[in-house]
């Protein structure tokens, strides 16, 4: 497999493109900083003060680099107007090293989603527009012609993380759609709606959450929508990073960690081995082989302890994987050999 990285000066710009978008989040807040516990672990939330009523907006798990962004909000706030020109500039770049943009359709649905905090209240971009934004992440050229095999748009969240938040977007994703001609798909009983379909175009938005059994529909009351439960979903978007989609000057969402995608892919493919889904299958496998191949150079522990934590899942997770890994007889030894 023929790896194509991108310059120095490319990684760099990625790198301090997302940046500056983190410091951009962290410039506008206006209130008090607390601290809420839920399940051992601490999340910050900004308190402040609207008419008569005290509100409160989540900002995140409370992690070192986050907390050194919101002590220095105050500079960040006054260097606001050259910090978006740098990210102009930056995204600029990008694009003459070579980066794949998002498409216009897609670009204009995630940056409004991402206005309306989708990705800061515990949504995660899944799928191959996910998969797109790992050529900044790992610093590789992508293959146009695979990015460009669908316009689905998936985001998934778990559904207990939504419920404990006690905050909302500030756009439904519904109202958010339907204001670029989205049409509400909703399941065969017509009560459900996880997913809208625009009407001139083959595009697809759906939402998603963890299952741990059956597979039925779930509230998600911080994205304000239903998402259709699915397993295996939990280890995929466990722990995720944040990262940049090339459109405009980028936009910041939150995508799985790219070890975790490239296993989820694996499991993924055998479930969808008949029928439709065949092509899905197909492309599943490739997204993985790739993924494996260059985090088996450039991040092997990070790989081999993806790999090792969905093995030890149970028999079905490792059924599914071998079941994927003997069509992909490369992408099996290398992860033969990390373990």
């Amino acid at each position: 497999m023929n790896i194509v990285a991108h310059s120095r000066p490319a990684v760099v710009a990625y790198q301090d493109l997302l940046r500056l978008h983190l410091d951009e989040r962290a410039a506008n807040i206006v209130g008090a900083i607390e601290e809420r516990h839920r399940n051992g672990r601490k999340y910050l939330y900004e308190r402040f003060r609207i008419g008569t009523e005290m509100v409160s907006r989540y900002l995140g798990e409370d992690r070192p680099e986050l907390r050194a962004r919101l002590e220095k909000a105050q500079a960040l706030k006054a260097d606001a107007e050259g910090r978006r020109k740098q990210m102009a500039r930056l995204a600029r770049t990008l694009r003459a090293e070579g980066f794949i943009a998002a498409d216009r359709q897609t670009g204009s649905i995630l940056l409004a989603f991402a206005r309306a905090g989708m990705f800061r209240l515990g949504g995660t971009l899944v799928g191959t527009a996910a998969y797109g934004v790992y050529q900044g992440e790992l610093g590789v050229r992508m293959d146009f012609e695979e990015l460009a095999q669908t316009d689905d748009i998936d985001v998934a969240s778990f559904q207990r993380l939504s419920v404990a938040l006690d905050d909302i977007v500030d756009a439904k994703p519904g109202d958010i759609l339907g204001t670029l001609k989205f049409d509400p798909a909703p399941d065969i009983d017509n009560r459900q709606i996880w997913r809208w379909r625009q009407s001139n175009s083959q595009t697809l938005v759906e939402f998603l959450t963890p299952a741990f059994g059956d597979e039925t529909f779930r509230p998600l009351p911080a994205l304000g929508v239903s998402a259709q439960a699915l397993n295996y979903l939990n280890y995929l978007i466990a722990d995720p990073i944040n990262a940049i989609v090339l459109y405009r000057s980028g936009v910041l969402v939150q995508v799985p960690r790219p070890e975790r995608f490239a296993i989820h892919k694996l499991i993924v493919a055998d479930r969808r081995r008949g029928g439709a889904d065949r092509l899905k299958s197909r492309k599943d496998r490739a997204q993985a082989a790739f993924l494996i191949a260059v985090l088996s150079e450039d991040r092997p522990d990070e790989l081999a302890e993806a790999y090792e934590d969905a093995l030890s899942r149970g028999p079905r997770w490792r059924e599914r994987i071998a079941a994927s890994l003997k069509r992909l007889p490369e992408t099996a030894g290398r992860l033969k050999a990390l373990t």
